[in-house]
């Protein structure tokens, strides 16, 4: 078969192929047009998720009669001015989206400039149907019809409307957040989804756009290191999600899916959230053009970092010490589901019973001697405290006054409730805490900052304890060996199949060293390839921390419950376990006041 040249509708078919693949891709190229344009205020029409109609108008510069022929063309771009592709600036820069968007659809393109005519022309799948004045105001209206409609091919691989208008919101939300001075609206068969204004806060921005809890579960950041400034939103640890849907990182204030971004936000929450939820983020990098390639994708979805561990490195210290300055943050509204969940029970007056119901066996299952409380109420009061089960719940005296809960931001210690939760007593609620998950931060954070400062104290066994595992897990165990004597586990080869155990943290304490091997062998294997090997340990501190943390079923005193929470407030991460479950809940007053039906 001989050498052909193609023609230019085939040509223009292919690079479809490329820029075009769903109606999402093709929104984004015309959105990204009115951007470049100067535009303040874009609006998007959707007609059937985009597979039946596109439309987008701007007020942007617009273009003359001449300028729309020309930007039909192939490679005929205004945002190149010279040769110096490497210092692009614009969003799109190849002149490849609209011829290509105009040989698989039909393309309608009506614009105006400020000092002149409008005018428009249509393009139906290649061909020129229309061409002359229009009647508009300055900006461009561009509109896209029977997208694939002559391309079955692709048209077959197209899903559903309700999908396909899902990737063209995303689209359209990611654009909006990356440039809150333009007004965006968005629209879907006659129906307005969202609306937002110019000169928003970019919080606000993003807030509005993805959830509006957002902006009170979050923590701003704003950092610069060598040129690259790093600024954004990024969710409490736990405030996460069961999906990576909600994390948008921009580069240059284009939104990208870049694999190095995504794993260096992956690598920032790591010791903070189960491996199972994804945190919120929104991450803005500004760098300057000549140390990014965005030529590197067809879609520019995808870019390339001249000093690639630079940025990383950046987004993963920039994202712990943001969180860390959150302190013991964390979601504390409890869901308005378990809210819900709380009943009151019909209280109706009941008779007098009869004395036989007080026998001698019921009252011996009675305290001695009374609780003040209980003496003044009456019989038909007592009766039925006397055939409840004991409560859960436990307090005692104070060894000395109480101080007062305004100055503390977890309150005071009032009691524990099933020897696992704290209920403290603050200035604007009451105060839930799960001592379990906090005690395990909080060994976690002392952890890392003595291996920060060199070597986490040892407590030597009197008699090491072998340790028998299978054979993979003793090598991952040895080769790790130095590291882990780090965090004062020493460990040596015992034979093909066990570890000699000689010392452990002195700040576990006693434990199940077991269980503690076994596990920090799991997290070795269980690492991505790719991580640190410091990540990766600050993975094993997290194991070590949850084996010599405070147990669920310990009573504690009022003065080690206090001591807890005193320690929560100063550490940072305390508001979220090492697995991203929230350590403390709070009910505000007015939470309360609902239950009770006061308000």
């Amino acid at each position: 078969m001989s050498i052909r040249r193609l023609p230019n509708a085939l040509i223009n078919r292919i690079a479809a192929g490329e820029v075009v693949e769903r109606p999402a891709s093709a929104l984004k190229e015309l959105v990204e047009n009115a951007i470049d344009a100067g535009a303040d205020r874009i609006s998007i029409a959707l007609t059937d998720g985009g597979l039946a109609g596109i439309e987008v108008i701007d007020n942007g510069c617009g273009m003359a009669a001449d300028e729309i022929a020309l930007a039909l063309e192939r490679h005929a771009t205004s945002k190149l001015p010279d040769d110096a592709i490497e210092l692009v600036t614009t969003m799109g820069f190849r002149g490849e989206a609209l011829p290509s968007i105009a040989s698989v659809a039909r393309l309608s393109i009506a614009s105006r400039t400020a000092t002149g005519d409008g005018w428009r022309r249509v393009v139906d799948h290649g061909d020129v149907v229309e061409n002359g004045p229009a009647s508009l105001p300055p900006g461009t209206r561009i509109r896209v019809d029977s997208l694939f409609a002559r391309v079955p091919a692709r048209r077959k691989f197209l899903r559903s409307p309700r999908s396909e208008y899902a990737a063209c919101s995303d689209v359209v939300k990611r654009l909006a957040m990356a440039r809150p001075d333009i007004a965006f609206t968005l629209e879907s068969d006659g129906r307005r989804v969202f609306s937002v204004q110019p000169g928003e806060a970019r919080l606000t921005r993003i807030a509005s756009l993805t959830a509006r809890t957002l902006a009170d579960n979050a923590v701003l950041l704003d950092f610069e290191r060598e040129g690259v400034r790093l600024s954004g939103v990024a969710g409490l640890p736990t405030y996460n999600r069961g999906v990576a849907d909600h994390q948008f990182l921009f580069v240059n204030a284009r939104p990208v899916r870049d694999r190095l971004l995504i794993g260096a936000v992956r690598a920032a929450y790591a010791e903070m959230l189960a491996r199972d939820r994804h945190p919120v983020v929104a991450l803005f990098l500004d760098v300057p053009p000549q140390e990014v390639d965005v030529n590197v994708h067809p879609a520019k979805t995808e870019v390339r970092f001249r000093d690639a561990a630079m940025v990383r490195g950046m987004i993963v210290s920039g994202l712990r010490r943001a969180l860390d300055e959150g302190g013991f943050r964390a979601v504390q509204r409890p869901a308005e589901g378990a809210l819900a969940r709380w009943q009151s029970e019909p209280v109706a007056p009941s008779p007098l019973r009869d004395p036989d119901m007080f026998s001698a066996p019921a009252i011996a299952t009675a305290p001695q001697h009374e609780p003040t409380w209980l003496a003044a109420t009456s019989v038909a009061e007592r009766s039925q405290p006397f055939m409840a089960a004991a409560p859960m719940g436990r307090a005692e005296p104070a060894a000395q006054p109480v101080p007062m809960a305004e100055r503390y931001p977890l309150g005071i210690a009032r009691g524990q409730i099933a020897k696992t939760y704290i209920v403290a007593e603050a200035e604007d609620g009451l105060v839930i805490v799960d001592q379990h998950a906090a005690h395990e931060r909080l060994v976690l954070e002392r952890m890392r900052k003595a291996a920060d400062g060199g070597r986490v104290a040892a407590q030597a066994l009197l008699i090491p304890e072998v340790v028998e595992m299978d054979e993979t897990a003793c090598d991952r165990i040895e080769e790790r060996a130095a590291e882990l004597a780090e965090f004062g586990l020493e460990v040596e080869r015992f034979g093909p199949g066990a570890v000699l155990v000689r010392a452990t943290p002195a700040m576990l304490g006693g434990g199940d060293v077991h269980g503690l091997v076994q596990d920090v062998a799991d997290e070795l294997a269980s690492f991505d390839a790719a991580l640190s090997l410091k990540e990766r340990l600050d993975l094993v501190a997290s194991t070590m921390a949850c084996h010599g943390s405070v147990r669920a079923g310990r009573v504690l005193s009022v003065a080690e419950m206090n001591a807890l929470l005193r320690e929560m407030e100063v550490t940072p991460h305390s508001g979220q376990c090492n697995h991203g479950r929230p350590t403390w809940v709070k009910l505000a007053h007015g939470d309360i006041e609902r239950l009770f039906g006061r308000k």
